[in-house]
């Protein structure tokens, strides 16, 4: 049994960061997804990759996984690198792009 451990990232459908400060503990798939001959569903076995675990920090989440020995892997999250850009300075007198239109 193993499971991974990460902070999720903001989705590209919100501008906030709501549901990104808590560590997720997920396990991994063990047994391999089956169709269905009649239905055509996809199903498993494994019920324990339907869990999801929220821990407040990366190091609780770590001492359930030690505590209950499952191997894990700690994925940390990468911090966003934005760059500021002005508004005034598309209109830059030595803009270094070439106006488009």
């Amino acid at each position: 049994m193993s499971a991974k451990i990460y902070r999720p990232a903001k989705t590209a459908m919100q501008s906030g960061k709501a549901k990104t400060h808590l560590w997720v503990l997920e396990f991994d798939q063990e047994s391999p997804r089956t169709i269905d001959p009649v239905m055509g569903y996809t199903s498993s076995r494994d019920t324990r990759q339907q869990v999801k675990l929220f821990f407040e920090t990366a190091e609780l989440a770590v001492a359930y996984a030690e505590r209950n020995g499952i191997e894990y892997r700690l994925i940390e999250p990468k911090e966003a690198t934005r760059k500021r850009v002005a508004y005034p300075d598309n209109f830059r007198f030595n803009r270094m792009q070439p106006w488009t239109h």
